[in-house]
Protein backbone atom coordinates (compact mmCIF):
# COMPACT_ATOMS: atom_id res chain seq x y z
CA UNK A 1 0.00 0.00 0.00
CA UNK A 2 1.55 3.52 -0.94
CA UNK A 3 1.66 6.15 1.56
CA UNK A 4 -0.49 8.80 1.99
CA UNK A 5 1.17 11.91 1.57
CA UNK A 6 -1.78 14.45 1.33
CA UNK A 7 -3.29 16.53 4.44
CA UNK A 8 -6.25 14.13 4.51
CA UNK A 9 -6.32 10.33 4.66
CA UNK A 10 -5.10 7.76 7.14
CA UNK A 11 -1.87 7.54 7.27
CA UNK A 12 0.63 4.36 6.86
CA UNK A 13 3.13 3.84 9.69
CA UNK A 14 6.64 3.23 8.25
CA UNK A 15 9.62 2.18 10.68
CA UNK A 16 12.85 1.23 9.33
CA UNK A 17 15.49 0.33 10.79
CA UNK A 18 14.14 1.94 14.00
CA UNK A 19 16.56 1.48 17.11
CA UNK A 20 16.81 3.59 20.60
CA UNK A 21 19.51 3.66 22.99
CA UNK A 22 19.48 5.68 26.29
CA UNK A 23 22.24 7.47 27.80
CA UNK A 24 24.51 4.61 29.75
CA UNK A 25 23.75 2.30 27.41
CA UNK A 26 20.31 1.09 28.11
CA UNK A 27 19.26 -0.85 24.71
CA UNK A 28 15.62 0.43 24.60
CA UNK A 29 14.60 -0.79 20.96
CA UNK A 30 16.57 -2.90 18.68
CA UNK A 31 16.27 -2.46 14.80
CA UNK A 32 12.87 -2.50 13.73
CA UNK A 33 11.18 -2.70 10.60
CA UNK A 34 7.59 -2.50 10.84
CA UNK A 35 4.75 -0.95 8.38
CA UNK A 36 1.51 0.36 10.75
CA UNK A 37 -1.33 0.01 7.92
CA UNK A 38 -3.42 3.54 7.56
CA UNK A 39 -7.27 3.74 8.97
CA UNK A 40 -6.67 0.18 10.84
CA UNK A 41 -5.80 -0.27 14.76
CA UNK A 42 -2.41 -1.81 15.98
CA UNK A 43 -1.92 -3.03 19.45
CA UNK A 44 1.79 -3.35 21.30
CA UNK A 45 1.72 -5.99 23.79
CA UNK A 46 4.91 -6.98 26.37
CA UNK A 47 6.06 -7.11 29.56
CA UNK A 48 6.36 -4.04 31.22
CA UNK A 49 9.64 -1.79 30.40
CA UNK A 50 10.09 -3.71 27.22
CA UNK A 51 10.03 -0.21 24.94
CA UNK A 52 6.49 0.05 24.08
CA UNK A 53 5.83 3.62 25.27
CA UNK A 54 9.20 4.55 24.06
CA UNK A 55 8.18 2.88 20.42
CA UNK A 56 4.62 5.40 20.42
CA UNK A 57 6.99 8.19 21.43
CA UNK A 58 9.16 7.92 18.39
CA UNK A 59 6.34 7.47 16.61
CA UNK A 60 4.64 10.98 17.88
CA UNK A 61 7.79 12.62 17.49
CA UNK A 62 8.49 13.07 20.92
CA UNK A 63 12.05 11.12 20.70
CA UNK A 64 14.72 10.98 18.84
CA UNK A 65 15.81 7.14 17.34
CA UNK A 66 19.72 6.63 17.84
CA UNK A 67 18.90 5.04 14.18
CA UNK A 68 16.86 4.32 11.66
CA UNK A 69 13.65 6.80 10.69
CA UNK A 70 9.88 6.81 11.44
CA UNK A 71 7.38 8.22 8.38
CA UNK A 72 4.24 9.13 8.94
CA UNK A 73 2.24 9.15 5.12
CA UNK A 74 5.89 9.29 4.06
CA UNK A 75 6.99 12.46 6.37
CA UNK A 76 8.46 12.35 9.74
CA UNK A 77 6.59 13.16 12.41
CA UNK A 78 7.01 16.77 12.84
CA UNK A 79 4.90 17.27 9.58
CA UNK A 80 1.87 15.24 10.84
CA UNK A 81 2.30 17.28 14.48
CA UNK A 82 2.49 20.55 12.51
CA UNK A 83 -1.07 19.63 10.63
CA UNK A 84 -2.38 18.85 13.97
CA UNK A 85 -3.02 15.58 12.93
CA UNK A 86 -1.63 13.49 15.42
CA UNK A 87 -3.51 13.34 19.02
CA UNK A 88 -2.04 10.92 22.02
CA UNK A 89 -4.40 9.63 25.12
CA UNK A 90 -2.06 8.41 28.12
CA UNK A 91 -3.20 6.09 31.24
CA UNK A 92 -3.12 9.86 32.86
CA UNK A 93 -6.17 12.22 31.67
CA UNK A 94 -4.28 15.02 32.54
CA UNK A 95 -7.23 17.09 32.61
CA UNK A 96 -6.61 20.61 33.38
CA UNK A 97 -8.48 20.79 37.23
CA UNK A 98 -9.82 24.26 36.99
CA UNK A 99 -11.61 23.24 33.40
CA UNK A 100 -14.46 21.75 33.19
CA UNK A 101 -15.12 18.91 30.67
CA UNK A 102 -16.40 20.49 28.09
CA UNK A 103 -13.56 23.41 28.55
CA UNK A 104 -11.21 20.60 28.21
CA UNK A 105 -11.73 19.43 24.96
CA UNK A 106 -12.14 22.72 23.97
CA UNK A 107 -8.63 23.67 24.59
CA UNK A 108 -7.32 20.67 22.48
CA UNK A 109 -9.20 22.84 19.64
CA UNK A 110 -7.54 25.99 20.27
CA UNK A 111 -3.76 24.25 20.98
CA UNK A 112 -4.27 23.02 17.19
CA UNK A 113 -5.37 26.24 15.58
CA UNK A 114 -8.87 25.02 15.21
CA UNK A 115 -11.58 27.25 14.92
CA UNK A 116 -14.19 26.48 17.99
CA UNK A 117 -16.79 24.19 17.04
CA UNK A 118 -19.74 23.63 19.85
CA UNK A 119 -21.28 21.37 17.99
CA UNK A 120 -18.89 18.56 17.49
CA UNK A 121 -17.85 18.95 21.76
CA UNK A 122 -21.05 18.35 22.69
CA UNK A 123 -21.18 15.24 20.11
CA UNK A 124 -18.00 14.09 21.74
CA UNK A 125 -19.68 14.20 24.93
CA UNK A 126 -22.71 12.27 24.23
CA UNK A 127 -20.63 9.77 22.40
CA UNK A 128 -18.48 8.99 25.24
CA UNK A 129 -21.11 8.92 27.93
CA UNK A 130 -20.85 11.98 29.38
CA UNK A 131 -24.29 14.12 29.03
CA UNK A 132 -24.94 15.94 32.16
CA UNK A 133 -21.29 15.99 33.12
CA UNK A 134 -20.27 18.55 30.66
CA UNK A 135 -19.85 21.54 33.40
CA UNK A 136 -18.10 18.89 35.86
CA UNK A 137 -14.45 19.37 36.73
CA UNK A 138 -11.82 16.45 36.72
CA UNK A 139 -12.47 16.27 40.56
CA UNK A 140 -15.76 15.71 40.44
CA UNK A 141 -15.76 13.11 38.04
CA UNK A 142 -14.55 9.21 38.80
CA UNK A 143 -11.53 7.73 36.40
CA UNK A 144 -13.92 5.87 33.74
CA UNK A 145 -15.67 9.42 33.28
CA UNK A 146 -11.90 11.25 33.48
CA UNK A 147 -10.62 8.90 30.87
CA UNK A 148 -13.58 9.30 28.53
CA UNK A 149 -13.27 12.98 28.45
CA UNK A 150 -9.35 12.71 27.62
CA UNK A 151 -10.38 10.53 24.41
CA UNK A 152 -13.17 13.11 23.53
CA UNK A 153 -10.27 15.20 24.08
CA UNK A 154 -7.82 13.39 21.54
CA UNK A 155 -10.84 13.33 19.03
CA UNK A 156 -12.51 16.27 18.66
CA UNK A 157 -9.61 17.41 16.62
CA UNK A 158 -10.47 14.97 14.29
CA UNK A 159 -7.17 13.17 13.97
CA UNK A 160 -5.36 11.26 11.72
CA UNK A 161 -2.78 9.07 14.24
CA UNK A 162 -4.35 8.50 17.45
CA UNK A 163 -1.47 7.12 19.62
CA UNK A 164 -3.05 5.37 23.02
CA UNK A 165 -0.40 4.66 25.81
CA UNK A 166 -2.40 2.54 28.46
CA UNK A 167 -5.23 4.73 28.59
CA UNK A 168 -7.71 2.17 30.01
CA UNK A 169 -5.00 1.34 32.66
CA UNK A 170 -6.06 3.74 35.81
CA UNK A 171 -9.68 2.43 35.99
CA UNK A 172 -10.77 -0.74 37.17
CA UNK A 173 -11.61 -3.96 35.55
CA UNK A 174 -15.45 -3.70 34.69
CA UNK A 175 -14.68 0.09 33.25
CA UNK A 176 -11.76 -1.08 31.52
CA UNK A 177 -14.17 -3.52 29.55
CA UNK A 178 -16.86 -0.93 28.88
CA UNK A 179 -14.48 1.86 27.87
CA UNK A 180 -12.94 -1.00 25.67
CA UNK A 181 -16.20 -1.49 24.09
CA UNK A 182 -17.76 1.95 23.60
CA UNK A 183 -14.70 3.92 22.77
CA UNK A 184 -13.53 2.65 19.56
CA UNK A 185 -16.79 3.53 18.28
CA UNK A 186 -15.52 7.23 17.78
CA UNK A 187 -12.18 6.40 15.60
CA UNK A 188 -12.55 2.89 13.79
CA UNK A 189 -15.83 4.97 11.67
CA UNK A 190 -13.34 7.76 10.83
CA UNK A 191 -11.07 4.93 9.74
CA UNK A 192 -8.23 6.75 12.23
CA UNK A 193 -4.78 5.30 12.01
CA UNK A 194 -4.30 3.83 15.67
CA UNK A 195 -1.58 2.37 17.84
CA UNK A 196 -2.48 1.16 21.27
CA UNK A 197 -0.27 0.21 23.92
CA UNK A 198 -1.27 -2.34 26.09
CA UNK A 199 0.06 -4.85 28.86
CA UNK A 200 -3.51 -6.90 28.20
CA UNK A 201 -4.07 -9.54 25.90
CA UNK A 202 -8.10 -9.15 26.26
CA UNK A 203 -8.16 -5.55 25.62
CA UNK A 204 -5.73 -6.03 22.50
CA UNK A 205 -7.67 -8.65 21.08
CA UNK A 206 -10.95 -6.50 21.52
CA UNK A 207 -9.62 -3.50 20.13
CA UNK A 208 -7.51 -4.23 17.39
CA UNK A 209 -7.10 -5.47 13.60
CA UNK A 210 -3.65 -7.03 14.74
CA UNK A 211 -1.55 -7.19 17.47
CA UNK A 212 2.40 -7.33 17.81
CA UNK A 213 3.83 -9.12 20.73
CA UNK A 214 7.39 -7.73 21.53
CA UNK A 215 9.63 -9.01 23.75
CA UNK A 216 11.73 -7.87 27.12
CA UNK A 217 13.53 -4.99 26.34
CA UNK A 218 15.82 -4.44 23.83
CA UNK A 219 11.64 -4.45 22.29
CA UNK A 220 12.08 -6.63 18.98
CA UNK A 221 8.90 -8.07 17.22
CA UNK A 222 8.37 -11.79 18.70
CA UNK A 223 4.83 -12.50 16.91
CA UNK A 224 2.80 -10.38 14.32
CA UNK A 225 -0.59 -11.98 14.67
CA UNK A 226 -4.40 -10.51 12.62
CA UNK A 227 -7.53 -9.94 14.65
CA UNK A 228 -10.07 -10.73 11.60
CA UNK A 229 -13.12 -10.50 13.99
CA UNK A 230 -16.15 -8.34 12.12
CA UNK A 231 -16.82 -4.89 14.02
CA UNK A 232 -18.08 -3.55 15.95
CA UNK A 233 -17.34 -5.88 18.58
CA UNK A 234 -19.63 -6.10 22.10
CA UNK A 235 -17.68 -7.11 25.00
CA UNK A 236 -19.27 -10.70 24.42
CA UNK A 237 -17.33 -11.34 21.54
CA UNK A 238 -14.52 -12.06 23.81
CA UNK A 239 -16.59 -15.40 25.04
CA UNK A 240 -16.57 -16.86 21.21
CA UNK A 241 -14.11 -19.75 20.63
CA UNK A 242 -12.60 -17.32 17.63
CA UNK A 243 -11.49 -14.77 20.24
CA UNK A 244 -10.40 -17.21 22.73
CA UNK A 245 -8.53 -18.64 20.08
CA UNK A 246 -6.73 -15.30 19.51
CA UNK A 247 -6.02 -14.34 22.62
CA UNK A 248 -4.14 -17.93 23.60
CA UNK A 249 -1.81 -16.89 20.61
CA UNK A 250 -0.91 -13.92 21.96
CA UNK A 251 -0.77 -15.00 25.31
CA UNK A 252 1.39 -17.71 23.81
CA UNK A 253 3.51 -15.65 22.34
CA UNK A 254 4.30 -13.82 24.98
CA UNK A 255 5.68 -16.68 27.31
CA UNK A 256 7.52 -17.22 24.55
CA UNK A 257 9.15 -13.79 24.12
CA UNK A 258 9.84 -14.22 28.28
CA UNK A 259 11.59 -17.34 28.07
CA UNK A 260 13.73 -16.61 24.76
CA UNK A 261 14.85 -13.15 26.96
CA UNK A 262 15.58 -15.25 30.18
CA UNK A 263 19.37 -16.32 30.80
CA UNK A 264 19.59 -20.39 31.14
CA UNK A 265 19.44 -21.74 34.75
CA UNK A 266 23.11 -22.75 34.66
CA UNK A 267 24.09 -18.57 34.00
CA UNK A 268 21.87 -16.98 37.03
Amino acid sequence: MGADTGNTGSPDIRCKGLAKVFPGGVEAIRPLDVTFEGGRTTALVGPSGCGKSTLLRIIAGLETPSSGEVRVGGAPPAEIQRDAGLSMAFQDPSLLPWRTVRGNIELALKLARRPPAPHAVENLIRLVGLDGFAGSRPAELSGGMRQRAAIARAMVTEPRLLLLDEPFGAVDELTRRQLAEDLPLLWEPRRTTALLVTHSVVESVLLADRVLVLSPRPAGIVADIPVPLPRPRAAGVAETPEFRSIARAVAEALARGMAQARPPLAAQ
